[in-house]
């Protein structure tokens, strides 16, 4: 087969891929299974695909179509061929705003579809809480729906018309039909007139409608995701007088890519909804309660009711992201109604939103009633959005996993169906959370299973039996929008009976005679408890860390990524996570993927250093260390930590490379410099010395190498007389050994502003910061470092006289990495000091806030500033402080570029292997918003490696906020 394989990777003008790593990377989705595939297929045309499926015919093996990879139901797990078409079928093809429609690719991501058509007035309705990197291929194969699905409903209601690639190779256009048109589709010997004519015999077989009518969920229930739609096509002509014209579109959406490989999709698109959105959101004591009033709710129309129970809003306050968004709750509420209605004006929203509190209250039902408007709403959905994610933040191995998390049933059903749910999880000692679509009669409901254990395992099963069973007492759907893939397909027989499932089966068979199309999916599905991620049973040996991984060992961490791909989204979605991954748009590049590789070999390696793995090597390798994951990622993966963890080890089989040793270093060859600075300077920035250093060192030639200054930060210190300061406000200074070396003029003015505004300013005794270390995984020496900061420090620093810090990634690591690594004797003291570690910005804009800082003192000149956040300042802090300082004088305008990382990421961008990629993720954002800025407009960015950057890319120079600050100063 490596023969065939490598014959076949010769014919593509994409990439096939069949080495381990990225069959391990393409092994699972967001789902709980894992399977290897043949290969790895990255199709550039529509003659690869062609090629790609007359391969798979011949070959006897697979094609399994795949997007984002976000399913929930292994719908993208398999053993053939994974054809990833997220990176080079990404076209918005064409829009006709009169007819309302759009044509697109199946890689265009569904929020970047809704950008492009918010000009013309339009959007495309239905959407999923991975909407920001979910794609329209994926969507129609799943028949995504969504949190607005009462006013928008699915996909499938908006799918006009498919270009697709049969199993013959054969191309087929799929749109609405007339009845004569219906008629001649079915003549001839082609494979789509076979397709026609089988359909027109099975569903014109009135035992067959009967049977369908009866079987499969009732039609009350919108959410109707169980198998393949041929109760929907059932209420088409020629099969039902008066209905629509006969589309196949309706089957094709939620197929899950069984039947045909698309390659274009016709959208039917709505009007933008009125410019007024309000949300009611609800406090509840009880689940029960909610779903009652959720009745109420649907009576007034809204475009939304969305449940949010107390187990997810006791994950977001511990969320960093979500911490901020969860303001609104009052008390500790067993569950929250988010309501949403969309009108013209505010008043119209506030007279229904009363009359909504009015009823539920004289139904004795609701105890707070907040109505939230403008940028909050989006807080609130990105609250609720959260909780797939936030459900695998859990410590151990108990996770909250998905196994009857997509039932539906009519929205009338749905208290006493919840009621009986809970009874059953009750009598197997579980409990769920419940979160998602109350309005559509549908909640995602998780219970916490430990799948790594043979009862978790048989748990897994006999849960999804009992619920099915339920589900089909209420007449309910399975699924309502996550489809069945290898999780449900095993229960669409129970759901729909014997005879309706042969039916299924027959058009399957019909479609894909050869079962070339994503096979075992929707029918002949596997047993769902096999295949998974973790094998019941399994043993791992216990992993002795450096860093510390609360509750949990550096494995649970890895295990924490779920899958569902916010690491996927791109420099149009905005965030920091993941910069390279926007850039390369590869797999291979996600947070995920690096989770994902750690995972595997930390679990199947043979080895007894099980870190020791080329393969991670080359996945960890692009990974910026920007910690965008630590706060992005819903679920908290750390994988700056988990990259810095696993290069130590590494390095201990290994050994350490020159040119790591040399960037640890960084403070003891610039002491040395230091000594004659001229002379280190003239060697590094001249052609044909400087050339040679980088030669020799592994760094980029291309890329200009930072200068030394002509004194320390710590000699100007010394020689420094401040006048007396009697204002009793004293603080620390960290001297990093940035600012130190390269950044002192920055760190004079610091210490220079902070006088002039009464402060006094001691720069005490202590040793560098260990970034440089810790970025390059010689934690073990950056702990050394660690330990002995905090023993120098922690005594000196406390509410009254705080340590304040100018490079974000120095200071902010005693807020993270210090803890991390602070030795069990330090470990409390680096906790109690973490809570009096500021970045400069943040002690400044904290001073404004409580009024001992002034604008008078502050120039009135007019000034326009772009500001630049640092990664780790966006992950561990904000931005914001650097916004409010910033903002002091009077007439300064600040306004915040929205891009993520830079791309420099300390010594990353230096690295001769890494600067076009580096410079490839400033050109996403960044760099071509500075070119834009007029000459005086002020460039700002706290972080010395973004302002290195902003340099070589734009030759703009970017100044620190503090400088801005000094400079503003009246003096």
């Amino acid at each position: 087969m490596t023969e065939q394989l490598q014959q076949l990777k010769s014919k593509l003008n994409g990439d096939l891929f069949f080495d381990t790593t990225m069959r391990t990377l393409y092994a699972t989705d967001a789902s709980a299974y894992r399977e290897m595939p043949l290969a790895v297929a990255i199709p550039k045309t529509i003659q690869d695909l062609k090629t790609l499926i007359a391969f798979a015919k011949t070959a006897h093996t697979s094609i399994i179509p795949r997007t984002a990879g976000t399913s929930l139901a292994g719908q993208v797990v398999g053993n053939g061929i994974i054809v990833d078409v997220s990176k080079h079928f990404t076209q918005i093809l064409e829009i006709n705003a009169e007819e309302h429609w759009v044509r697109v690719q199946p890689g265009v991501i569904r929020d970047e579809l809704n950008m492009f058509l918010k000009p013309y007035g339009f959007l495309f309705g239905p959407e999923t809480s991975t909407a920001n990197r979910a794609m329209i291929g994926g969507m129609v194969g799943n028949n995504s729906c969504g949190s607005n699905s009462v006013v928008y409903r699915s996909t499938r209601e908006h799918l006009l018309e498919v270009t697709a690639i049969l199993s013959d190779g054969s191309d087929a256009v799929f749109k609405s039909l007339s009845l004569d048109e219906f008629h001649a589709k079915c003549e001839g010997d082609t494979l789509e007139a076979h397709i026609y004519r089988n359909t027109r015999r099975l569903l014109g077989n009135y035992e067959n409608q009967t049977e369908i009518r009866s079987q499969f969920p009732k039609k009350s229930v919108e959410r109707r995701n169980t198998g393949y739609a041929v109760d929907v096509l059932l209420e088409s002509a020629p099969f039902t007088a008066g209905e629509e014209d006969f589309n196949f579109c309706k089957l094709i959406a939620g197929s899950e890519g069984t039947l045909a490989f698309i390659t274009e999709i016709k959208l039917h698109i709505n009007p933008l909804p009125p410019k007024e959105t309000g949300l009611l959101c609800v406090h509840f004591n009880s689940i029960d309660e909610s779903l009652r009033a959720n009745l109420i709710a649907m009576e007034f129309k809204p475009s939304a009711s969305e449940l949010i129970d107390h187990y997810i809003l006791e994950c977001t306050k511990e969320n960093k992201e979500q911490v901020k968004n969860r303001f609104f709750v009052q008390g500790d509420p067993g569950a929250i109604l988010v309501i949403e209605f969309c009108r013209d004006t505010r008043a119209e929203i506030e007279i229904i939103a009363h009359q909504v509190e009015t009823a539920m209250r004289n139904a004795g039902l609701g105890y707070h009633f907040p109505l939230l408007f403008g940028a909050d709403t989006k807080k609130i959905w990105t609250l609720r959005k959260a909780g797939l994610g936030l459900l695998s933040n859990l410590p151990g191995d108990e996770k909250a996993v998905p196994v009857i998390e997509d039932t539906a049933v009519d929205v009338h059903d749905l208290p006493a169906y919840i009621r009986d749910f809970n009874e059953i999880l009750k009598k197997h000692n579980l409990y769920s959370v419940h979160y998602a679509h109350a309005g559509s009669g549908e909640l995602h409901l998780r219970p916490i299973i430990n799948l790594k254990t043979e009862e978790g395992n048989r748990l897994f099963r006999t849960i999804a039996e009992e619920i099915a069973t339920l589900v089909k007492k209420y007449n309910g759907s399975l699924s309502g929008e996550h489809g069945d893939g290898r999780l449900r397909g095993e229960f669409i027989e129970q759901m729909v009976g014997k005879k309706n499932y042969q039916l299924l089966k027959e058009i399957k068979q019909t479609w894909d005679p050869g079962h070339i199309f994503n096979p075992n999916k929707i029918v002949d599905t596997p047993p769902m408890n096999t295949m998974l991620r973790y094998t019941p049973g399994q043993q791992t040996p216990a992993f002795k860390s450096i860093f510390r991984f609360n509750n949990q060992d550096v494995l649970q961490h890895a295990e924490q990524c779920n899958g569902s791909g916010d690491c996927r989204k791109t420099a149009l979605s905005g965030g920091t996570m993941c910069p390279s991954f926007m850039a390369t748009r590869n797999e291979k590049d996600t947070t995920r993927a690096r989770a994902n590789i750690l995972r595997e070999f930390l679990t199947h390696s043979d080895k007894l250093n099980r870190f020791d793995h080329k393969e991670i090597y080359e996945v960890m390798d692009l990974c910026l260390s920007c910690k965008g994951c630590k706060s992005e990622c819903p679920s908290n993966v750390d994988v700056a930590k988990l990259k810095a963890e696993f290069m130590q080890h590494y390095y201990d089989a290994n050994g350490v490379p020159f040119r790591s040793r040399l960037i640890a270093n960084f403070s003891a060859s610039a002491k040395l410099g230091s000594l004659v600075p001229g002379l280190y300077n003239f060697a590094v920035k001249n052609k044909f010395t400087g050339s040679l250093i980088k030669r020799l060192s592994g760094f980029a030639v291309a890329r200009s190498m930072p200068s030394l200054y002509t004194t320390t930060l710590r000699s100007w210190y010394k020689n420094h007389f401040p006048a007396k300061i009697n204002t009793g406000k004293k603080l620390y200074l960290f001297c990093d050994e940035f600012t130190n070396y390269n950044d002192t003029a920055i760190g004079i003015k610091a210490i220079s502003l902070l006088e002039n505004l009464g402060y006094e300013v001691v720069i005490p005794k202590h040793l560098e910061s260990g970034r440089t270390w810790l970025s390059k995984g010689l934690i073990r020496d950056a702990q050394k470092i660690i330990n002995k900061n905090i023993e120098l420090l922690s005594e000196l620093i406390s509410a009254e006289t705080p340590l304040i810090g100018i490079e974000p990634s120095a200071i902010l690591s005693f807020r993270d990495e210090y803890i991390d690594l602070a030795s069990d004797e330090n470990l409390l003291a680096a906790r109690e000091m973490s809570k009096h570690v500021f970045l400069i910005d943040e002690f400044i804009a904290a001073e404004i806030a409580n009024g001992h800082i002034d604008k008078s003192r502050f120039t009135k000149e007019k000034k326009l500033i772009q500001l630049h956040g640092h990664c780790q300042q966006k992950s561990l802090s904000s931005v914001a402080p650097s916004v409010a300082i910033l903002s002091l004088p009077e007439y300064y305008t600040v306004e915040t570029i929205p891009s993520g990382c830079c791309g420099m990421a300390g010594s990353f961008g230096f690295e001769k292997e890494h600067y076009d990629l580096s410079m490839k993720i400033g050109e996403l954002v960044l760099f071509p918003t500075v070119r834009k800025q007029e000459a005086d407009t002020i460039i700002a960015a706290p972080g010395t490696s973004c302002r290195h950057q902003v340099k070589d890319g734009t030759g703009r120079k970017a100044l620190h906020p503090v400088e801005i600050l000094y400079d503003a100063l009246i003096k």
